[in-house]
């Protein structure tokens, strides 16, 4: 079952590249205590992940964090390095944070998972953003399949 607004974050662990290499983060270091706005997007690289999704929060970032958000994070069915590597090809320096979801544990956590078989790409985690302020979902931003609307950067901002 999805997530729904109200609820507690599941725990679990991502990963993110620091300048030591690549390093568990858990949602406990990412949540407690802070106003979080986590997206979520099939694929690193894919076209509207990469032409629209990251780049509409990278260039919203700063009137995002103006409005109380302490962390944007981005998360994908990844590994760490791609999500590095699209990070810097991205040009988001420390505006998001990329975090790896890699075997999509936390997004079947989040019953947020997408069965991709049929583009070639296994199990990822649908396309979503999700506002969390100290652990507590406050908004769930899943999009219907195909549409790139309620989990745009755009969209969020208006709901902060």
């Amino acid at each position: 079952m999805a997530i729904k607004a109200g609820e507690r974050m599941p725990a679990g662990t991502l990963k993110r590249m620091t300048k030591e290499g690549p390093r568990d983060l858990s949602t406990d270091e990412l949540f407690k205590g802070k106003r979080v706005v986590l997206f979520s997007v099939p694929g690193a690289f894919t076209p509207t992940c990469d032409a629209k999704h990251l780049p509409g929060f990278v260039q919203l970032a700063d009137q995002i964090r103006a409005k109380g958000v302490d962390t944007i994070a981005c998360m994908a069915v990844n590994d760490v390095f791609v999500m590095n590597a699209w990070g810097k090809a991205s040009g988001v320096g420390d505006r998001i944070l990329m975090l790896a979801d890699g075997n999509g544990e936390y997004a079947r956590a989040l019953g947020l998972e997408l069965d991709a078989k049929g583009h070639g790409m296994g199990t990822r985690g649908q396309r979503f953003a999700l506002i969390v302020r100290d652990g507590a979902a406050t908004h769930v931003n899943v999009e219907a399949p195909g549409q790139f609307k309620v989990s745009a950067a755009e969209y969020v901002l208006g709901q902060l």
